[in-house]
Formats: C-alpha cells, structure tokens, sequence
C-alpha cells in the first residue's frame, strides 16, 4: 500500500508511504490517493482530513522514472495520466471537507500541488516549498490554476517562472502556507487544530464554505452575488443552522 488511513476523534490522518521514493508520485500512487480522500469525504466518523507523509520529504513530486517512461506515450495517454492528477487536486479542493497538509519535509513541484490544494497547511521550520518543474524543461500547468488563486498571480509568477525553492518562513509569507510549528510540536498543533475543527464548526457550514470558494472566483461580479444570496438561503433552513441559532439565542454552549 502507498496510502494509509486512521481516523480517530473524527479526523482522517490519510499518510503519504512511499519513503523509500520520498513519496514520489505515479499512476499508482495518484489512485491510492483519490480513493483515499473519496472515502473519507464519504465516511460519517470523518469531519476533517489530515495529509502527512512518512519519512523525509513530504512528496518529492512526480516519479522521474515514471515521467521518463510517459515519453513514450501518446499525446492521448499522457492526457488520461495527466487528467488522474487534475481529478486528484481537484477533489481534495472542492471535497465537503477541511483538508490540513502536515509537511514535515520537502514539497516540491506535484508535492507542493498537494499542499497548495489543502485547506490548510502546517510545516516545520526546515520544510521546503517549490514549483521546480521549468528546471527540467516541465511546467507545472495544473497546480498553476490553484497557485493563482491563493497568493495571487504575482507572487504566482515568481515561483513557477523561477522554479526557485523556498522555506517554511517565505512559504508563510506569501500565504502559501498558514502555520510553521517546531519538529516536536507540529503534531499536536494539527491535531489539536483539527479537532478544534470539529467541535467548533457545523459540517454543513464547512461544506458549503468549501463549495462556494471553489465556484465563486469564474463568476461575474452579479453572478456571484446571485449565486452567494441562493447559497445564503439555502444555509438558513439547515438543521444545522436552526439548531446553531436556537443555541446562541439560549446562550447555550454548542458542540459539533
């Protein structure tokens, strides 16, 4: 197995386990992951996901043997191969549930793709962040899509043009990543930030705050607003919202 799972007090802790390869990426491993994250945004005792890895990098990218192996597929091929790792972003993008990456080591180029598609994301001071794909005559075309949106096409540009690494501070910085905690803390400030996650926030909240940030960016200004006052409306006659609004009305201390 590439990919393990644990789900203990409502969060999955889904593990990147190809150390031997610094948890490269290949066909195999992009599956492991998709089914991965599909089960756990289907499992009732799953709220929140943790993305972490074994050993020492966080995921080094793709496989350079399995890209070297791709060169000899046709445009078509390499278009299904390339659509698995789009599907995979775009899962754990859009899924109904908070995604936290726990980097403990390097993210590079497909690697930071995963952490830069996490809702949030922990690193430690020694972590490393770069989108190195120009340095081998690649581009790093999809995660391009998500990049811009996060920490704006500016910023964008600087490390995918220079294919420059940087470290846990600068990745802060530019709003790459949210939180840089020591090698001995870091897995207790995840878990401690991801369980507050669950007790403190309503899934349906969660969910439609995740599917609303996925959609609005494409819409026109009007669109979006007509789209957000359906979203608005929709939200007021949840369970969840009459309950959450009874209990503020009673002073009641709410656990989700």
């Amino acid at each position: 197995m590439l990919v393990t799972t644990e789900t203990t007090k409502r969060v999955a802790y889904i593990t990147l386990s190809r150390p031997d390869k610094r948890n490269a990426l290949n066909a195999a491993f992009v599956g492991e992951l998709q089914d991965a994250f599909r089960h756990a945004f289907a499992d009732a005792a799953c709220k929140v996901i943790v993305l972490k890895a074994a050993g020492d990098a966080f995921c080094a990218g793709a496989d350079l043997e399995y890209l070297q192996a791709l060169q000899q597929n046709s445009f078509e091929e390499n278009l299904i191969d390339s659509q698995q790792l789009m599907e995979l972003f775009e899962l754990i993008y859009t899924g109904p549930k908070p995604v936290i990456a726990q980097v403990e080591g390097p993210a590079i180029a497909g690697g930071c793709g995963l952490a830069t598609v996490c809702d949030f994301s922990f690193a430690v001071p020694a972590a490393s962040f770069g989108y190195t794909e120009v340095k081998i005559g690649f581009i790093p075309a999809i995660v391009m899509v998500f990049l811009q949106r996060k920490i704006g096409d500016g910023k964008a540009r600087e490390l995918l043009l220079s294919g420059k690494i940087i470290d846990a501070e600068k990745a802060k910085t530019m709003g790459l990543i949210n939180f840089v905690e020591q090698p001995e803390n870091i897995a207790e400030a995840v878990k401690a930030f991801a369980e507050k996650l669950c007790r403190e926030a309503s899934a349906d909240s969660l969910r439609m705050i995740k599917e609303m940030m996925a959609s609005i960016p494409h819409l026109p200004l009007h669109d979006a607003l007509l789209y957000a006052a359906n979203k608005n409306a929709e939200a007021r006659a949840t369970d969840e919202c009459k309950k959450g609004i009874a209990a503020f009305l009673e002073k009641e201390k709410l656990m989700w």
